[in-house]
C-alpha cells in the first residue's frame, strides 16, 4: 500500500513538471516570436523646452524603463541648431546614447544651420531622412511621434 501512495506522488509530481515545462516553454516561445517594439520620435521643434521637458525626458525613461525594446530620436528642421548651441542638451544626448538610445539627424537640415559637423561630434548619424523617415512610417513595427 505504502509503496502505491510513493508512485502516485511520484507520477503527480512528474506530470505537474511536465506541465510546467510545457507551459514556460509555450510562453518563451511566444516572447521569441513577438516583434519588438520601437519607437520614433521625430524632434523638429526649436524650443528648449520642448526638448527638455518632454522629447528628452520621455524618449530616455522609454528607454531606460524598458517601455519600448528600440528608441531612437530623428534630429529634424530646428532643433538641430538647438541641439548644436545647447550644452545642457549635448549632455543629456550622450547620456541618452550611454543608455542606447540611438539618434539621426536630417543631413539637408543639418547642412543649411550649418551644424552638421557638431552634430557628428556628438555621436549623432547625419543621414539625408527623407526616404528612411518615409520607411518608418510605412512600417507596421515602428511607433511614430513628432514633435
Amino acid at each position: 500500500m505504502r509503496a502505491k501512495r510513493v508512485l502516485l506522488v511520484v507520477v503527480v509530481l512528474a506530470c505537474l513538471a511536465s506541465a510546467l515545462a510545457v507551459a514556460h516553454f509555450a510562453g518563451a516561445q511566444t516572447a521569441a516570436d513577438e516583434e519588438p517594439t520601437r519607437l520614433a520620435v521625430v524632434w523638429t521643434s526649436g524650443d528648449p523646452d520642448v526638448a527638455h521637458k518632454m522629447v528628452f525626458m520621455y524618449v530616455h525613461n522609454a528607454q531606460k524603463r524598458g517601455w519600448f525594446d528600440e528608441n531612437l530620436v530623428i534630429v529634424w528642421g530646428p532643433s538641430s541648431r538647438l541641439l548644436a548651441g545647447d550644452k545642457d542638451l549635448q549632455e543629456k544626448v550622450k547620456a541618452m546614447i550611454a543608455d542606447g538610445v540611438r539618434f539621426q539627424a536630417c543631413q539637408a537640415c543639418a547642412d543649411l544651420y550649418g551644424v552638421s559637423p557638431a552634430l557628428g561630434e556628438l555621436g549623432i548619424e547625419v543621414k539625408y531622412m527623407g526616404e528612411p523617415l518615409t520607411k518608418l512610417l510605412q512600417d507596421d513595427g515602428w511607433d511614430v511621434l513628432a514633435f
